[in-house]
């Protein structure tokens, strides 16, 4: 593919010094429960869009990028080295794709997370969907209402 899409989608680090944007849509959207996601990313499960490296485009800070490589799993992440976002996930066995939190862009993507993986990886303490209820006296604060034996889509 030449050129650009007639829609973008553009994404930036907290700081912003990091700027980026793809072409609509994005080629897919998943959550990874993954270890290493979660322990990256510092959350429950990472959301990734990714698209064709072709389809993908810095527009400000490339400069301001530190990168890790992990070489047990062959995979490269990219962070801002002045607000420490995670900016970029590559792939060695996919070499011509990017994969993007999610969550660096404030529009829509054109393609939204279906798919959970590393399901097997998934933290005991992630929100799997049980019933949440209104924290007394503090507004706009919910909390879980555990079931009396959890259920683990996953595991049981």
């Amino acid at each position: 593919m030449t050129g650009k899409s007639a829609v973008q989608s553009q994404g930036a680090c907290v700081c912003g010094a990091v700027r980026f944007e793809i072409d609509v849509p994005a080629v897919w959207a998943w959550h990874d429960h993954g270890e290493a996601s979660r322990r990256a990313q510092g959350c429950a499960y990472a959301t990734y869009v990714g698209t064709w490296k072709s389809r993908f485009r810095w527009l400000q800070g490339e400069d301001e990028l530190s990168r890790y490589e992990d070489e047990a799993n062959r995979t490269t992440r990219s962070f801002c080295r002045r607000c420490g976002t995670p900016v970029a996930y590559e792939k060695a066995r996919s070499p011509r794709f990017i994969n993007i939190p999610r969550s660096l862009f404030p529009e829509r993507t054109g393609r939204e997370p279906r798919y959970h993986m590393n399901l097997a990886e998934r933290a005991d303490w992630t929100y799997w969907g049980e019933p949440l209820g209104p924290l007394k006296g503090y507004p706009g604060v919910m909390r879980e209402r555990p079931r009396k034996t959890r259920l683990d889509p996953v595991r049981d």
